[in-house]
């Protein structure tokens, strides 16, 4: 008796024989239980997986003489008929060679006529997927409406590639691949037959490799089982077929984890001079690191790794995180697409092993973000943790020392304020609120302290926080700096700030229990009538309409706080006043030409005449387009009209260079930047 492969002796020849396929199974033998039978059937699924042997299983169930019955007795003249493919009533056709139109014209001339013996005439086409378009048109009709005696089965591996004409006239089964342990199974059920003895961890080497294909594994078995003497051993496999091996994986991965670059690649020097394809130690690499990862993860099965979880390096799994092993499969798999394009395979391979050797410094995007966030945590909370004070000093902020009471704070109080302590004077100021763990450079050490307040050079000893002369929000002015609304003289122009003349203002600023006469009524006395005086929902009284105190600003060192500007009603103010009030102003409605208006200096005035200066073309383009509005301010606060004009400032020589800034020069010193531009 000639020779049979496995594939072929152990084909199923029952419902019951088909592994990992019992719902297409159940299906059908319902369906002849019931003779509920379709006239066309598509099978689809991956190659060895039965879709051939359940048609022919489904068309003895069909012909046999006791039929039609789910479970055919493979005895009858039709059942051996069909087994061994000689039967006239079954016809199966190879798609692949039989795809003209012509090929399906002869098959629709042929279902005219009955069956020869049997009960129905069944036609196999398999790899229908390769019939041409016209086939498939010309097949149509056919198997729509075909006579009664009449069953068509198609079988396919590509299911995408069958119209859906075709498709929308069978009854569809998805045939899928067969577990790794089931098909292991099998093959204990095949080396028992042959009289071979198998070891558990070859039978699962050969189900994996077979990827859930049944004949694949069965084919690859006859191969095993032919150089391995009647034992089958995953050493025997492991030599045969040039296989690397879990221990000798273990020894090379060692050497990558424990950071020895010049042993691994001796070590891979070895193994390739021992005749081990590159192609097949990127891949028995990339099947070690998974079942890396699996094990990481707390996954032992023994059918998912191909081996014991016990024969893994202990010292590569300790050695590497989850998201290291990660990395190392990626660039496995990387290598594998990559290699057959490379200008040498070994030089590939080698620069991925060498990359596995530093794997351990290797850090995720993700702990990456963990690591800033933590940090910016940390640097939040430094930052609005309160900073320690010295003893005995008075907790008194700038504006709580004068504006807020009626009663001005002591000279020592406000010396006291200023002074820091004696333990932070050595202190440097890169250092001072700096919380611990948190790195710093220390060149920014020598950096003198900035951030200081500027000298108290106020009449109430209050420092203004825009000594240049800029102005606050028009909510704020009055409250910063402390002054009180002073009632304005000029009744024809009720619309005009108020300005605090040099001659009053250390009437109008101090700070005095009482205030000024004529300031606002006493709570004991009645507004007499005809007043023009009202109460808000705060219960406190104003005299006339609402009015804005402008921002003084004592600077001695700015001209423009010592250029008087005479205004109609025959106050006197300085220019840097009459700027803040109009910027104050202006801020209302329009923040950004505000912003613009703070950068103009200096500003002069003749007559009915104000010109300044800036050096942004941008900022000037924008103060031209809101001339118009500006006069308006300036008109209602002179009290008649004023006109208003900007022009560009012209810029330094090149030749002449800027001092740069001491914190500057540290900056680019320790990032290494250059200066690349910037303002004077």
């Amino acid at each position: 008796m000639s020779y049979e492969v496995t594939a072929t002796r152990r084909r199923p020849q029952h419902f019951e024989d088909l592994i990992g396929q019992e719902f297409v199974a159940e299906t059908l033998k319902n369906s002849i239980t019931s003779g509920q039978i379709a006239h066309a059937y598509l099978f689809s699924g991956p190659r060895g997986c039965g879709k051939t042997s359940t048609a022919r299983i489904l068309a003895k169930a069909l012909n046999c003489e006791k039929g039609p019955t789910p479970s055919p007795c493979g005895t009858c003249a039709h059942c051996l008929e069909i087994t061994k493919g000689s039967s006239l009533d079954v016809i199966e056709i190879d798609g692949a060679s039989n795809t003209s139109v012509n090929d399906v014209r002869q098959i629709k001339d042929e279902v005219m006529f009955p069956p020869n013996s049997s009960r129905y005439k069944i036609y196999i086409i398999d790899e229908v997927h390769m019939l041409s378009t016209s086939a498939f048109n010309a097949l149509l009709k056919t198997i729509e409406e075909p006579p009664p005696y009449v069953v068509f089965i198609f079988a396919t591996t590509e299911l995408q590639k069958v119209p859906a004409t075709i498709k929308s006239r069978c009854q569809q089964f998805n045939f899928r691949l067969v577990p790794v342990e089931k098909v292991k199974n099998l093959l204990a059920d095949a080396a028992k037959e042959l009289g071979i003895q198998a070891d558990d961890e070859a039978l699962y080497w050969i189900a994996r490799e077979s990827t859930g294909s049944i004949r694949d594994a069965y084919t690859l078995f006859d191969q095993v089982a032919a150089f391995s003497d009647g034992h089958i051993t995953y050493d025997k496999i492991r030599d045969k077929l040039g296989l690397v091996g879990v221990d000798r994986l273990n020894e090379l991965f060692e050497k990558c984890a424990a950071g020895k670059p010049d042993d691994a690649l001796n070590v891979l020097d070895s193994y390739l001079q021992s005749g081990i394809s590159i192609e097949q130690l990127i891949s028995n690499s990339a099947n070690y690191i998974r079942s890396l990862l699996l094990i990481k993860n707390g996954i032992t099965k023994e059918s998912l790794l191909g081996n014991a979880s016990e024969r893994y390096s202990a010292d590569v799994i300790k050695t590497w995180n989850a998201i290291q092993i990660e990395r190392a499969l990626s660039i496995f798999l990387q290598l594998y697409r990559d290699v057959r394009y490379s200008l040498s395979p070994r030089y590939e391979l080698e620069l991925a092993f060498s990359r596995l050797c530093w794997l351990s410094q290797y850090v995720s995007p993700a702990e990456v973000k963990a690591a800033v966030d933590s940090a910016h945590a940390l640097l939040s909370g430094a930052a609005a943790a309160p900073q320690p004070k010295p003893a005995g000093t008075p907790h008194q902020s700038v504006s709580n020392a004068a504006g807020a009471n009626d009663t001005a704070a002591p000279e020592t109080t406000r010396q006291e304020v200023q002074q820091p302590a004696d333990d932070q004077q050595d202190v440097p100021p890169a250092a001072q609120g700096t919380p611990s763990g948190i790195p710093h450079f220390s060149a920014l050490d020598e950096m003198p302290e900035t951030g200081s307040p500027p000298p108290d050079t106020s009449e109430a000893g209050q420092n203004h926080p825009f000594p240049d002369g800029g102005a606050l929000p028009p909510e704020q002015t009055a409250a910063a700096s402390g002054a009180r609304n002073v009632p304005s003289a000029d009744n024809a122009n009720p619309y005009a700030a108020p300005i605090v003349s040099p001659e009053n203002t250390a009437d109008a600023w101090s700070n005095t229990d009482a205030p000024p006469d004529g300031d606002y009524a006493p709570d004991d006395e009645t507004p007499p009538e005809n007043s023009d005086m009202s109460s808000d929902d705060e219960g406190t009284e104003t005299s006339g309409p609402a009015e804005e105190t402008m921002p003084v600003i004592d600077d001695p060192s700015d001209p423009q706080q010592t250029a008087l500007y005479t205004t109609a009603a025959g106050r006197t103010v300085t220019v840097a006043q009459l700027r803040g009030s109009v910027t104050a102003q202006l801020s209302i409605n329009d923040a950004m030409t505000a912003s613009a208006l703070m950068q103009t200096f200096p500003w002069t005035v003749r007559n009915n005449e104000v010109s300044t200066q800036i050096e942004s073309p941008y900022q000037k383009a924008r103060l031209e387009q809101h001339v118009k509005d500006i006069t308006v301010i300036l008109a209602e606060i002179c009290g008649r009209p004023v006109n208003f004009s900007v022009t560009l400032k012209e810029k330094a020589p090149a030749g002449q260079a800027h001092e740069i800034p001491l914190q500057v020069k540290i900056l680019c010193s320790v990032f290494k930047g250059n200066i690349t531009g910037g303002k004077k």
